[in-house]
C-alpha cells in the first residue's frame, strides 16, 4: 500500500520515504521557514487559476464563452465537446474572471518505429574546424554520420544560455534562460555576413590545442568577431528584423537582460535597484540607450535559429531540458515573482550523498506558477523542444515534487513540495503533439510511487541505464529510452579500466571500501567479459547487452564508442574541470574509427532484431 505523505495548503510535505522506504520527519523549523518563502496563496486563486482539461472532459464552470486560439468563439456548457481543438484558449463565465483553457490530448507524440541514436555532449565534440569547443556545425557533422549509420536521432546536452559575461558558467544544467540557446555554440565562419570580415580562423581554431575546453577563452575570441560582424552586416539582412519581430516580448526581455549584464554583471539582484524591474521606465531608457547592444544579442539568437535547423535536419534531436536555471539569470528577473526567493532545489540524503544536495536553482513557486497561467513552464518547454523533434526532462519527478533547500539551511534540512503535476504533464503532452516531439523522463534515483505509471499514461518515455536496473536488458520495458550510462555516471572504459575509481578517490568522493563496492555493483552488471579483457572488448558487450532491450529508444554515447575513461561530470567534485573535457576523437574521424562502427552496427541490428 503507498503511503502518502501529509501535505499542507502551501503543497509541502511533512514526511519523506527514502530510498530504502524509511520515513523521515520534516522539522517544524523547516516547514515554517517554507511557508514564508513560498508565501500564502491568494483566497481566490482556484476562481482564477488555469483550466487544464481534455476534449470531452466535464469543466469546472457551467455555461461559459470561450475565445480559441485562432479567435474564434464557441460557447460551453459544463462539458468540452469530444471534438474540442487543442491549444490553448480563454474562457469566460458570467460573474467570473477571464481564464486560460489550456485543452490538451493528454498523451504526448510517439514514433511508431523503434530506433537507436547518439548521446553526445556538444561541447566535448570538437573538429579541426572548431574553435575550442563542439559547436552547431559538429553536431550537424555527427548527424550526417548518424544517418549513414541508420541511427534514428541524437540527443544531446543543454544548449541554453549562460550570462554573456566573463566567467563562464561551464555547468549545462545551470543556465540564465531555458527558452534562448548559447552562442558559443556558433560556427562563426556561418554566420550571416561572416564573409565580410577577417575572421583571423587560425587564431579561433588554435583555442582546440588546449587539453580542457577554456569557455571564457573561447567565448571571448567569438564574441569579438561576431560583434564584428554584426556591425558590419547585421542590419543589412532583411530577414533577420522580421524574425526578430515574430519573438515578441521573449526575445526582447532576453535581448535586455544581456545588455544589462554587460553593463552591470551577471546577477541582477546586484544591478541598480531602478533596473531590478525588466517592466521599470528605467529598463525602457537603457534600452532606448543601448539600442544596438540589445540587437546584437538578438541577432546571435536569430543565427543560433539558422544554424540549428541546418544541424537537426532530417532528423530528431532529443534536446535537454534542465531542471532549473541561475537565480541571478534572464528568466529569474523576467519572472521573479513566480521563483522563490530564499530557498533552492536539491536532493535528500541518500545512499549516493549523505549530506544531500543542493543543485543551486531557485525553484518555480507552485501556486505563483499557477497565477501566471503556467507561461514559465509553457515556454520553457516549447523553446527548448523547437525544430527538433525532441526532448528529455532532466530530473523529471520535478514535475511532482522539488526537494527545496532553505537558503540558510544544508541540503539536508529541506522537504519536498507538491507541483500540479496532472496540469504540467498535460501541457508537455500538449507542446509533444503540436511539435511531433518525443518526449524522455529523467526518471532515475528515487522515484516515488506513482511517477512512472503517470508518466507511462502521459506518453512519456521512461529512461532506464545498465548501470542502475537490477533486471537485464531484455526485461526493460518498451515505454522507454534504454542506455549503459550518463552524463553524471562511469563510463565502461573508465569502469572497466578502474581508471574512474582512481578519480573519484583522488577527488575523495567516497571512502575506499565505498568506492570499491560501488564499483564491484556496476562490474556485475557486464557479465561475460573475462578479467582480462581490453576496455574496448567490454564497451562492446555492454552494447550487445543494451541492444537485447526491446524499449523503443535505444542510446549510446560517443564517450563510450571511443573508449574514453573520463565521465563528463563527477557530482560533488568542484576541483575537477567538469563538463571541460574534450572528446579524444576530432569529429572528422569518428566515422572511421573501428569502435563507433561496432557500436553502432551492434544497436542497429538489435533495434532490427526486436522489428
Amino acid at each position: 500500500m503507498t503511503r502518502t505523505p501529509p501535505t499542507d495548503e502551501w503543497g509541502i510535505d511533512a514526511s519523506w520515504l527514502d530510498a530504502l522506504d524509511e520515513e523521515h520527519q520534516v522539522d517544524q523549523a523547516t516547514i515554517d521557514r517554507l511557508r514564508e518563502v513560498i508565501g500564502t496563496p491568494p483566497a481566490d486563486l482556484e476562481e482564477r487559476a488555469p483550466i487544464v482539461a481534455r476534449p470531452g472532459d466535464a469543466l469546472e464552470v457551467d455555461s461559459a464563452e470561450v475565445t480559441c486560439e485562432d479567435g474564434s468563439v464557441v460557447t460551453v456548457d459544463g462539458e468540452l465537446p469530444d471534438d474540442f481543438p487543442l491549444g490553448y484558449h480563454w474562457l469566460q463565465a458570467p460573474d467570473g474572471p477571464r481564464r486560460r483553457l489550456v485543452v490538451s490530448p493528454g498523451r504526448c507524440w510517439l514514433p511508431d518505429d523503434r530506433a537507436w541514436g547518439w548521446a553526445v555532449q556538444l561541447y566535448a565534440t570538437r573538429s579541426r574546424g572548431s574553435w575550442g569547443i563542439g559547436d552547431l556545425a559538429d553536431l550537424r557533422a555527427v548527424r550526417e554520420m548518424a544517418a549513414e549509420q541508420g541511427a534514428g536521432f541524437v540527443l544531446i546536452n543543454p544548449l541554453h544560455a549562460v550570462a554573456p559575461t566573463a566567467g563562464q558558467e561551464a555547468s549545462p544544467y545551470l543556465p540564465a534562460t531555458r527558452r534562448f540557446r548559447n552562442p558559443v555554440y556558433l560556427r562563426v565562419e556561418e554566420v550571416p555576413g561572416a564573409d565580410a570580415v577577417d575572421l583571423e580562423q587560425d587564431a579561433g581554431r588554435a583555442l582546440s590545442e588546449g587539453d580542457l575546453i577554456d569557455r571564457d577563452a573561447i567565448w571571448a575570441r567569438k564574441r569579438e568577431v561576431l560583434r564584428r560582424v554584426f556591425d558590419a552586416t547585421g542590419r543589412d539582412q532583411p530577414a533577420f528584423p522580421e524574425w526578430w519581430w515574430h519573438q515578441g516580448q521573449s526575445l526582447q526581455d532576453w535581448a535586455t537582460w544581456c545588455a544589462l549584464a554587460d553593463a552591470h554583471g551577471p546577477d541582477w539582484h546586484t544591478w541598480p535597484e531602478e533596473l531590478r524591474d525588466p517592466r521599470s521606465d528605467a529598463v525602457g531608457t537603457f534600452v532606448a540607450a543601448h539600442e544596438r547592444e540589445v540587437a546584437f544579442h538578438a541577432w546571435l539568437q536569430w543565427a543560433l535559429h539558422l544554424q540549428l535547423e541546418r544541424a537537426t535536419e532530417g532528423m530528431t534531436v532529443i534536446q535537454d531540458l534542465p531542471i532549473g536555471v541561475a537565480g541571478g539569470g534572464a528568466d529569474a528577473w523576467t519572472w521573479q515573482d513566480a521563483l522563490a526567493s530564499g530557498a533552492s532545489v536539491g536532493a535528500p540524503p541518500d545512499a549516493f550523498n549523505s549530506q544531500g544536495q543542493d543543485w543551486g536553482s531557485p525553484p518555480l513557486i507552485p501556486w505563483q506558477l499557477r497565477a501566471a497561467d503556467y507561461e514559465p513552464f509553457i515556454q520553457s518547454i516549447r523553446a527548448t523542444m523547437a525544430g527538433a523533434g525532441g526532448l528529455r526532462i532532466d530530473h523529471v519527478m520535478g514535475l511532482f515534487r522539488l526537494w527545496w533547500v532553505p537558503s540558510d539551511g544544508s541540503a539536508a534540512d529541506g522537504a519536498y513540495v507538491r507541483y500540479p503535476a496532472e496540469d504540467l504533464l498535460d501541457i508537455v503532452a500538449l507542446e509533444s503533439v503540436r511539435e511531433q516531439a518525443v518526449v524522455v523522463g529523467e526518471d532515475l534515483g528515487t522515484v516515488e510511487d506513482g511517477v512512472r505509471e503517470a508518466m507511462a499514461e502521459h506518453g512519456i518515455l521512461s529512461y532506464r541505464l545498465l548501470w542502475f536496473e537490477d533486471d537485464a536488458p531484455a526485461e526493460w520495458p518498451e515505454t522507454a529510452m534504454a542506455a549503459i550510462t550518463t552524463h553524471d555516471l562511469p563510463t565502461v572504459a573508465g569502469l572497466w579500466t578502474g581508471a574512474d575509481l582512481d578519480e573519484q578517490r583522488e577527488h575523495g568522493t567516497g571512502s575506499d571500501e565505498e568506492l570499491e563496492r560501488g564499483r564491484a555493483s556496476l562490474l556485475e552488471r557486464l557479465p561475460g567479459v573475462r578479467e582480462n579483457a581490453r576496455p574496448e572488448t567490454a564497451v562492446t558487450r555492454a552494447h550487445e547487452l543494451l541492444a537485447g532491450a526491446p524499449s523503443l529508444l535505444l542510446s549510446a554515447t560517443l564517450d563510450d564508442a571511443v573508449a574514453e575513461r573520463r565521465r563528463p561530470n563527477m557530482p560533488g567534485t568542484t576541483d575537477r574541470p567538469n563538463w571541460s573535457l574534450p572528446l579524444p576523437v576530432l569529429v572528422e574521424d569518428l566515422p572511421g574509427h573501428a569502435l563507433v562502427q561496432a557500436v553502432a552496427e551492434t544497436l542497429r541490428a538489435g533495434v532490427a532484431r526486436h522489428d
